[in-house]
């Protein structure tokens, strides 16, 4: 098979995939191909722009670091994270609802006790997170691990200040035996995802700002349930309706109170005037996907 054209390419490249052992990476294959062909034809690209696109990727993988992941970043602006999260989360009626990772999530957070101040000394208006996990059917969910991580007052994550030693703004905690978690942090400010690279480059030229409003970052686990990301977006933020990433969902929005000193509706003793962030996290019970070799 030789002397492709516009017409015959396709076919002859699909044709290549017949004696692929698994047939999911047949399936993958055959569907990138047919897109990736019918992209080109659509915008029927100059060798130059051709050129500039593969350039982009490159720059792309090359900004990568081990604190910094482009292509997560380039995933989550052009809305694929928010799809293929939809596409894997089907939920139950009453759990809630999952949202991007995003690109700042530490493996491994240090552990703090309940009620453990994780904001590293950072400077910013005092805020005091509380809420429970439980399952669908409402029974509290003891021993869950509760990962949570946000952005300081100025917008930065730990892992993107070169000044800062360790990490903060960052925790694993532990549930109680009634599925309760609490503990103080700084309240986050909406920040822009890095913009200084291809993805910021890429945003300029759509006419699009960098922008994600503020909020804080939850990965809940348990045995027997599925694992939930999700973040808490705080009310009234000015880029509820335009997040750079298509994170938003009306049931994460949450509106700050004010407490202290004094005790929280949850019966949380605090020391000082603080925002008050209450969410009541429900974990779907744990499905079995079939995966393909």
């Amino acid at each position: 098979m030789r002397n492709f054209n516009e017409e015959t390419i396709t076919e002859a490249v699909l044709a290549r995939f017949a004696d692929a052992p698994s047939p999911r990476i047949k399936l993958i294959s055959e569907a990138l191909v047919r897109h990736l062909h019918a992209f080109a034809r659509e915008v029927r690209p100059s060798q130059t722009e051709w050129e500039s696109g593969i350039d982009f990727l490159t720059r792309t993988g090359q900004m990568c670091s081990p604190t910094r992941q482009e292509f997560i970043l380039l995933s989550d602006a052009l809305g694929v994270s928010m799809l293929v999260d939809a596409i894997n989360h089907p939920l139950p009626m009453g759990a809630t609802e999952t949202t991007v990772l995003g690109p700042f999530y530490v493996d491994d957070p240090p552990e703090f006790p309940l009620g453990a101040n994780i904001s590293g000394g950072k400077e910013g208006k005092a805020l005091f997170v509380e809420g429970t996990v439980k399952a669908t059917d409402g029974t509290p969910i003891a021993g869950a691990w509760v990962d949570t991580w946000h952005a300081d007052a100025e917008g930065y994550y730990d892992v993107q200040l070169s000044d800062v030693p360790e990490l903060d703004m960052r925790a694993r905690l532990r549930t109680d035996d009634q599925g309760r978690f609490w503990y103080k942090s700084i309240v986050p400010a909406y920040y822009p995802i890095p913009a200084d690279g291809p993805v910021g480059q890429m945003l300029a030229a759509q006419g699009r700002h960098p922008y994600r409003p503020a909020h804080v970052h939850f990965m809940i686990g348990a045995p027997h349930f599925e694992t939930l990301i999700t973040h808490v977006f705080l009310d009234g933020d000015p880029y509820l309706d335009s997040d750079v990433v298509f994170g938003v969902k009306d049931s994460l929005i949450r509106g700050l109170g004010e407490v202290g000193p004094g005790t929280t509706p949850e019966g949380h003793e605090v020391d000082e005037t603080a925002s008050l962030l209450t969410y009541h996290f429900v974990l779907a019970p744990e499905k079995h996907l079939a995966r393909y070799a």
